[in-house]
C-alpha cells in the first residue's frame, strides 16, 4: 500500500483516520464526500451564533486513539477534563447515580435489587472479551445477572429508550460494551468519570485535521456523491452523478452497509444480502441553547415510557457557558430504526412544540422563555444493531471488486460506537491493508 492512487468514500473520522495513515505512507489519496464539509456525524453547525457539534461527542480518558490522532494534530494538550455526574428520571423525579451512595440512596430500588444491579455492573466489567456473550439475548442475560425486579425497573426501560422494540432481537454484548465504556471513562485510582472535550468542539478537530491532510497531499472532495464504483482491468471507477468519473489503484469504501448495494451493485449476491440485512439505528437529536442551566447532570438516562427521548445531555456539565456566550447547552436524542421514516418525516415545529412540553412537564420551572435556539439534526444510519451473533453476519471487508474494500463502522465488535472505536476499526484495517 505505498505508491498507490487510493480513493476514500466517506469523509468521516473514518474515512479521515485512513486517508492520514495511508498519506503518511506515501499514498495518493482523495476523499470523496456526498455533504458540504467532512467530519460526518462528528461535523458542526451553527447554533444561533455559535458553531458547535451537530450531535454529542466526548472525549473519554481511555480513548487512546483518539487522544493519539489528537497529540499529532497538536490538540491533545488543549482538552479540557472534566468530572461529570450521572442521573436517572423515574417516577416522574430525578436521582443522582454519580457516586456509590448515590447508588445506595437510590429509591426506586430495594437492597435486593441494588445488590443484583451492582454485581451486574461490577462483573459484566470485568469480562475481557465480550464475543461469546453475542449469542445470549440480552433480556435473558440480564433478567439472569439484574433479577427480574431490577431489569423490569431499570434495564428493560433504559433498552427500549435507546433500541426500541428492536431490543427484543439485540445480543447481551451490546449492553456489556455500554458497561465496558461506562468503566473505561472512570480514572483509575480516584474512580470518577472523567470526560474531555477540546475548545472550539469538533469543528476545530476537523479543521486541523484537515490542514494536516493538505499538509500531506491528500485531497478532500466535499459535495461529490458516488454514483457507481465498478472495477475491471486493474483499476477501481468512481462514477458521480453529474456525469465526471475518478479512477483508482484501491477504493476504501467508509459509508454505513445499507448504501452499499446502491454504489457497488455488482458485488455478489451474498454480498448485497449481507450489507441490505445490516440494520442500523438512526437518530434524531434537537440541540437547544438556554438561559439557564437545565441541571447538574451530563447524562440523565430515562426510564419513564411516556417521555419521547433517550435521554438528556446536558453539554454544559462539560463546556463552561462563557464560552457560548453565557448559554447552556443542551441535547435531546431520539434513536429510531433507520427504517421508521414517520419519524424522520416529522417537522421541526412538531418536534420542537412536543419536545418543550415534554420539558416542562419534567422540569416544572422550565418555561419555553428560556430556550434562546433550538434546532434538530437528524441522521438515519448511525449504528449497526447488535442482533444475537452479529460478527458472523459482516460481510469481509475486502468485496469480490477488485481493489474495493469496505471499512466502516459496521465492523465495530469490540466496544460500543463511537470515535474511538471507529478509529479502532480503521487502524485495524490498515494492518491488513499493509500485508495486500
Amino acid at each position: 500500500m505505498k505508491h498507490l492512487n487510493i480513493g476514500i468514500v466517506g469523509g468521516g473520522f473514518m474515512g479521515l483516520t485512513l486517508a492520514l495513515r495511508l498519506s503518511q505512507w506515501g499514498n495518493r489519496v482523495t476523499i470523496l464526500e456526498s455533504s458540504d464539509q467532512i467530519g460526518g456525524l462528528a461535523s458542526p453547525w451553527r447554533l444561533d451564533d455559535i458553531s458547535w457539534d451537530r450531535f454529542y461527542h466526548v472525549i473519554s480518558l481511555s480513548d487512546l486513539n483518539l487522544r493519539g490522532i489528537l497529540r499529532e494534530l497538536g490538540l491533545e494538550d488543549s482538552i479540557r477534563w472534566v468530572e461529570t455526574k450521572a442521573g436517572f428520571y423515574t417516577a416522574g423525579k430525578f436521582y443522582s447515580m454519580s457516586n456509590a451512595w448515590d447508588f445506595l440512596r437510590f429509591p426506586p430500588l430495594n437492597i435486593a435489587e441494588k445488590l443484583r444491579l451492582g454485581s451486574t455492573i461490577f462483573f459484566g466489567s470485568k469480562i475481557k472479551d465480550g464475543l461469546p456473550l453475542e449469542a445470549i439475548p440480552v433480556e435473558a442475560w440480564l433478567r439472569k445477572w439484574s433479577g427480574s425486579g431490577t431489569y423490569e425497573k431499570i434495564w428493560r426501560p433504559l433498552l427500549k429508550a435507546k433500541l426500541g422494540d428492536a431490543y427484543q432481537r439485540v445480543s447481551a454484548f451490546f449492553i456489556w460494551a455500554y458497561i465496558r465504556r461506562m468503566y473505561q471513562a472512570r480514572q483509575t485510582g480516584l474512580k470518577k468519570e472523567m470526560f474531555g472535550y477540546v475548545p472550539g468542539g469538533y469543528a476545530k478537530i476537523i479543521a486541523a485535521f484537515q490542514s494536516k491532510l493538505q499538509q500531506l497531499g491528500a485531497e478532500c472532495c466535499v459535495g461529490c456523491p458516488v454514483q457507481e464504483i465498478t472495477s475491471s482491468a486493474g483499476q477501481v471507477r468512481v462514477s458521480h452523478g453529474n456525469g465526471s468519473a475518478n479512477a483508482f489503484d484501491r477504493v476504501l469504501v467508509t459509508v454505513p452497509s445499507p448504501l452499499i448495494p446502491r454504489i457497488c451493485p455488482t458485488l455478489s449476491e451474498t454480498e448485497l444480502a449481507g450489507y441490505r440485512a445490516c440494520e442500523y439505528l438512526g437518530v434524531i437529536c434537537s440541540s437547544l441553547l438556554l438561559r439557564r442551566n437545565l441541571g447538574p447532570y451530563y447524562v440523565t438516562n430515562i426510564t419513564e415510557e411516556w417521555v419521547p427521548l433517550t435521554g438528556i445531555i446536558n453539554f454544559s456539565a462539560l463546556l463552561p457557558p462563557e464560552e457560548i456566550g453565557g448559554r447552556y447547552l443542551v441535547y435531546l436524542p431520539k434513536y429510531v430504526l433507520a427504517t421508521d421514516d414517520a419519524a424522520f418525516a416529522e417537522s421541526d415545529d412538531a418536534i420542537r412544540q412536543r419536545v418543550l412540553t415534554v420539558l416542562q412537564r419534567m422540569y416544572p420551572d422550565f418555561r419555553s422563555e428560556d430556550v434562546l435556539a433550538f434546532q434538530t439534526a437528524r441522521a438515519r444510519n448511525v449504528m449497526a444493531l447488535p442482533t444475537l451473533n452479529y460478527s458472523a453476519t459482516i460481510p469481509p471487508a475486502k468485496t469480490s471488486l477488485p481493489g474495493v474494500y469496505v471499512v466502516n463502522s459496521a465492523q465495530i465488535t469490540k466496544g460500543v460506537l463511537n470515535i474511538n472505536e471507529t478509529m479502532n476499526v480503521a487502524l485495524a484495517a490498515l494492518q491488513w491493508l499493509a500485508e495486500e
